[in-house]
């Protein structure tokens, strides 16, 4: 696959997350009974680094925990040698019942990994409220799915493919626009 363009940078990268941290502080007046949820992979790494950047402004911790959706996708695809889906587990330290549920993630696409994880949050508790923090929203939606926060909007086509690297798994932070 050809890269088209380097579309974030390291600090720009870490300039998005700084907003998104405040944007959630605001919108809860707080951080009072909030929880952030990360889906694996990326979007785990993703919330805790929110929640460093949050306990930063707000001198106070925030929950965070990770949660995998690989039994509630409508399109499973990575199985095991016994054809069985790879079932990572789910983490979530505290109960997320009457909690306001920031669920990140890395990119919003079609919805469908957010849907999954709805159904995932609403089979484990009856939270408050649930938002939707993502670093990366590039269009696409094939399900009535918006973000609450976004890094970056970035609109492409569906020949193009957005990959978001982290330091915690691939050694560097970038995201950037491939042509498929």
């Amino acid at each position: 696959m050809p890269q088209k363009a380097n579309v974030l940078d390291e600090q720009a990268i870490r300039r998005a997350l700084t907003r998104i941290a405040h944007e959630i502080i605001e919108k809860n007046k707080g951080i009072e009974d909030c929880v952030l949820i990360g889906i694996k992979t990326r979007g785990i790494y993703l919330a805790n680094r929110l929640a460093e950047k949050i306990e930063q402004i707000e001198g106070a911790q925030v929950a965070v925990g990770e949660i995998d959706i690989t039994l509630y996708r409508d399109d499973l695809t990575k199985k095991t040698d016994n054809q069985e889906p790879l079932v990572k587990g789910s983490d979530i330290p505290i109960d997320i019942n009457e909690k306001k549920v920031i669920v990140i993630d890395d990119v919003l696409y079609t919805g469908r990994t957010v849907r999954a994880a709805l159904d995932a949050l609403i089979d484990i508790g009856r939270p408050a409220s649930i938002q939707l923090a993502v670093l990366v929203d590039r269009g696409h939606r094939e399900l009535p799915i918006r973000a609450d926060f976004v890094g970056k909007n970035i609109p492409t086509s569906s020949s193009e493919r957005i990959v978001v690297e982290l330091n915690e798994v691939d050694e560097s932070d970038q995201v950037t626009i491939y042509e498929k």
